[in-house]
């Protein structure tokens, strides 16, 4: 029995054919590829234009740099985020010299509380990075209604939320900026790499700078304007990305098939665990399928479980400001953050991806099933 893995990767017929113009033009770093990946990706969900970087958290970390110039924020103003999401979010404002401010999540959703991000807003909030945490979107009808009103900046946390949508809107047409991972677990893979998309003119020229130590864009000279850092992609990357953009769509119904054939066979435990549901007019990604237990120590029955049918699971990421010892300089105190940190200590995530084999999804199926019959 070979182990189920959160994810996957296998270079199709495409990507080889791009590999091999690599190969055959010996241009390796950011150039044509990279081009043309930009430009199908925001042709594929209808956004202005795209900034490919070498991570998510490239990503991330651009889009706080590009504060600076769109938001007029100094050295340690601050952004709002979740308590709990993958770190790279949180590191990302640090990254850019500026001060994460945490805000709870709701249990049931993973995502951030727009009920308590006004309590978090002071003179120094210079924007909101929400997080569509599991593929999930947030609730960006409440939270725009905030930063509008309040006049912040919005950047979505897409890494996990290819091609969903909220209310019928396209996720990454809310916010300024939206950042999107390629790494091996998400539904576009590139190995590596990431990608900003925005339909503002002037912050793709900002972004264009800072992902390339601060130069205007197309300007190899050394003439620094801006905060920036290396964080270009390269050729090889983009190369595998565009076979993930061609079979975007097949690949995103595959995944769904297979998280909806995992939530029925959980149908009948909505009293003992939440799962990743959808809400009315939203559609989720297919990044992973969440279980958070609802009695304290179901989650030890449910890993286990997932053990003995050697099946790869992941924590739910943890409260990052009072679970993780990264951001123990912060000052925070555990309780502070009870929804994130009820979800960090009791909930777990199993991959999706779109090469599992039918039996893999039989086996999955089994074992979800019998886990939860334990509770």
């Amino acid at each position: 029995m070979s182990r189920i893995e959160f994810g996957a990767l296998q270079i199709g017929e495409t990507a080889r054919k791009h590999l091999m113009d690599v190969c055959d033009t010996s241009w390796a770093s950011m150039g044509p590829k990279v081009d043309r990946f930009e430009k199908e990706w925001s042709d594929l969900f209808g956004y202005k234009d795209s900034i490919a970087v070498s991570s998510g958290t490239d990503a991330c970390i651009n889009a706080c740099l590009a504060l600076y110039d769109i938001a007029g924020a100094s050295r340690g103003d601050e952004v709002i985020v979740p308590a709990l999401s993958f770190i790279a979010t949180s590191n990302a404002v640090r990254m850019a010299g500026l001060t994460p401010v945490f805000v709870d999540i709701e249990k049931e959703t993973l995502n951030i509380d727009p009920s308590k991000i006004e309590n978090a807003i002071t003179d120094k909030t210079k924007a909101i990075m929400v997080v569509h945490t599991m593929g999930r979107p947030c609730d960006m009808t409440a939270i725009m209604e905030i930063a509008n009103r309040r006049k912040i900046r919005v950047i979505e946390d897409a890494c996990e939320a290819h091609g969903a949508i909220h209310k019928m809107e396209r996720i990454g047409t809310f916010g300024d900026m939206t950042c999107f991972s390629f790494y091996i677990a998400h539904l576009v893979c590139c190995g590596e790499g990431g990608m900003i998309s925005t339909n503002d003119e002037d912050i793709s020229k900002v972004l264009r700078s800072t992902r390339s130590h601060g130069r205007p864009f197309g300007s190899i000279y050394f003439d620094h304007q801006r905060t920036g850092i290396n964080s270009k992609m390269n050729d090889l990357e983009a190369s595998l990305g565009l076979e993930g953009i061609e079979n975007f769509w097949d690949t995103f119904n595959t995944r769904k098939n297979t998280m909806y054939a995992f939530r029925m066979a959980c149908l009948g435990f909505d009293e003992v665990v939440w799962f990743s549901e959808e809400e009315a007019r939203d559609f989720n990604c297919p990044h992973g399928f969440s279980i958070t237990a609802k009695k304290e120590g179901d989650i030890a029955k449910i890993t286990d479980c997932l053990d003995r049918y050697d099946i790869h699971w992941k924590r739910n990421f943890g409260s990052i400001p009072t679970q993780h010892a990264a951001f123990a300089d912060m000052g925070y105190s555990l309780g502070d953050f009870p929804n994130a940190e009820w979800v960090g200590e009791n909930g777990v995530h199993i991959g999706c991806h779109q090469y599992l084999s039918e039996e893999d999804i039989k086996r999955v199926e089994t074992a979800l099933k019998e886990a939860l019959s334990s509770l």
